[in-house]
C-alpha cells in the first residue's frame, strides 16, 4: 500500500507472474505515483521522475527484517531505472540485458 510517498510491502515467498515483468515496467513507467495501484515500479518511477525533471537527488531507504525481501527489493529498483535509462537513450525497454543494466546491478 501507499504511504504518502512511502511503499510499504509484504514478501509473497513466491513468483507471482507478470508482477515485475517488461509489460509492468511499461505501464509503470506511464503513471504518475498514486495513479496505479501501489507496486515497487511507481515508487521508482517517481525517483526517476524527480531526478530528472525537477533535478531533485533522491535517495530509497529499503528496511526491513531479515528475510524480507529487501535485496530483491533493491534489483527491482534498479531493474525500473536501468530500462528507464534505456528509454531515454533511445533503446527498447524489451531489451532483456544491456550494458547499463548490468553495471548497475553488479555494483
Amino acid at each position: 500500500t501507499h504511504i504518502g510517498s512511502i511503499l510499504a510491502s509484504v514478501n509473497p515467498y513466491k513468483p507471482i507472474p507478470g508482477l515485475y515483468s517488461v509489460d509492468a515496467i511499461d505501464l509503470y513507467r506511464q503513471h504518475h505515483l498514486g495513479e496505479l495501484p501501489p507496486h515497487i515500479f511507481a515508487t521508482a518511477n517517481e525517483c526517476y521522475r524527480c531526478l530528472w525533471k525537477r533535478h531533485d537527488s533522491q535517495c530509497v531507504l529499503i528496511s526491513g527484517e531479515s528475510g524480507a525481501g529487501k535485496t530483491e527489493s533493491t534489483k527491482l529498483l534498479l531493474k525500473f531505472l536501468s530500462a528507464m535509462s534505456q528509454t531515454s537513450l533511445g533503446g527498447p525497454v524489451s531489451e532483456k540485458s544491456t550494458r547499463v543494466e548490468e553495471a548497475i546491478l553488479e555494483s
